[in-house]
């Protein structure tokens, strides 16, 4: 059976295929174009999403907002959504299992959107879709190819709040993606 937005969040809304169902307020599948051809994959909801059930409105939500219009992206041009659905306790890094867990939503919101590039943010989207050799100091600021689909990443917003000597590493990734997004005319009317 051919999955539909409607059925991917019904299978999200009734997932218990790990315990962070358990304690999340709400599921976060994502938002945005779904039909983006940049897609941003993050690692998990946190309070403030789990409070508002979208992904990345908290301060680093607000940072990565920042981030796209940098580039002259708004949101609502991109799907914006993270490797697990609920909120991990006290924001802890997603297990093994739970992303395992979770993985098959990931893959149907990607084989939903369909997008051309994805820009991961943090270690644990990085793990998730290049494998779980790869560390995000290692591989930030290269493209990869998965499928057909160009992929980049970067530190998470969050880490940015945390350490912001990174910030002058994301923007260059930032430039990049741009750039790739251009030469490949995927937001032409955005660009200059």
């Amino acid at each position: 059976m051919q999955i539909t937005w409607a059925k991917l969040a019904e299978q999200v809304s009734e997932c218990t295929a790990c315990p962070l169902c358990e304690s999340c307020t709400q599921k976060v599948m994502g938002q945005g174009d779904p039909k983006a051809p940049l897609m941003l994959i993050g690692e998990g909801p946190g309070e403030q999403e789990d409070l508002q059930g979208e992904a990345f409105v908290g301060r680093a939500g607000e940072l990565l907002t920042n981030m796209l219009k940098a580039i002259d992206l708004p949101r609502s041009r991109v799907y914006i959504c993270n490797t697990v659905k609920c909120r991990p306790p006290k924001n802890r890094t997603p297990k093994p299992d739970e992303l395992e867990a979770c993985r098959p939503h990931l893959l149907n919101q990607i084989a939903l959107v369909k997008p051309r590039a994805i820009f991961l943010l943090g270690s644990t989207a990085v793990r998730v879709m290049l494998g779980p050799q790869y560390r995000i100091t290692q591989c930030r600021g290269q493209w990869f190819e998965r499928s057909g689909i160009k992929i980049m990443s970067t530190f998470h917003p969050a880490a940015l709040l945390r350490d912001p000597r990174r910030k002058h590493e994301t923007w260059a990734d930032l430039k990049m993606v741009r750039q790739q997004l251009k030469d490949d005319g995927l937001y032409p009317d955005l660009l200059p």
